[in-house]
């Protein structure tokens, strides 16, 4: 983990087993499979650590998403925040983490990515979520106090130009879609 005062810390969920992935034909781990010549989870960790927020892996085998959750906010107890980032969105841009890192505080509690329309992550929390996420466990992740917070209007919809935040490697096929798109994202640079 890096270290930045006053900055939420990034997440990144690396726990899960890549059922869906494997499933529907994939071999191996999702965050191995290669994405133009480097593991996904690679490609993840680079645009974390080229937004110079703080960050923390979490690549402890845990039974659900919730668990892996409560497991790394309880490791970083006096983060700022955290922008809770699954390890297989392998296209998301730094500035999107940055800008949901800023859009924290104030008078909302929870920051949630959109792209066209369709939310996605990080999903970002306050500081004072922390009893809540450090509790989590099961599946469902975060959904739940999410969803809490929604309903008191507590949380933001920032709307990005990130198709990465919306680009999760749950299959081969969306591997593929995720390989093309770095391509032309690349070839625009």
């Amino acid at each position: 983990m890096t270290t930045k005062a006053n900055s939420p810390v990034v997440i990144v969920l690396a726990s899960g087993r890549g059922e869906r992935f494997i499933a529907a034909g994939g071999t191996g781990s999702k965050l191995k499979a290669m994405l133009a010549g480097k593991p996904v989870l690679e490609r993840t960790l680079d645009a974390v650590r080229a937004s110079g927020l703080p960050w923390h892996l979490e690549d402890i085998g845990h039974p659900g998403m919730g668990d892996s959750i409560a497991a790394a906010v309880r490791a970083t107890p006096d983060a700022r925040g955290w922008l809770i980032l699954p390890g297989d969105l392998p296209l998301v841009q730094p500035e999107t983490l940055r800008a949901v890192a800023a859009a924290l505080g104030g008078r909302v509690n929870a920051v949630q990515p959109q792209y066209l329309g369709e939310r996605g992550h990080p999903v970002g929390f306050a500081a004072g979520c922390h009893a809540q996420l450090s509790t989590l466990e099961g599946s469902l992740g975060a959904s739940s106090i999410l969803r809490s917070m929604r309903a008191i209007d507590s949380v933001a919809d920032l709307v990005v130009d990130d198709v990465g935040v919306v680009t999760d490697i749950d299959t081969p096929e969306a591997l593929a879609r995720a390989e093309a798109l770095w391509i032309e994202r690349s070839a625009r640079r």
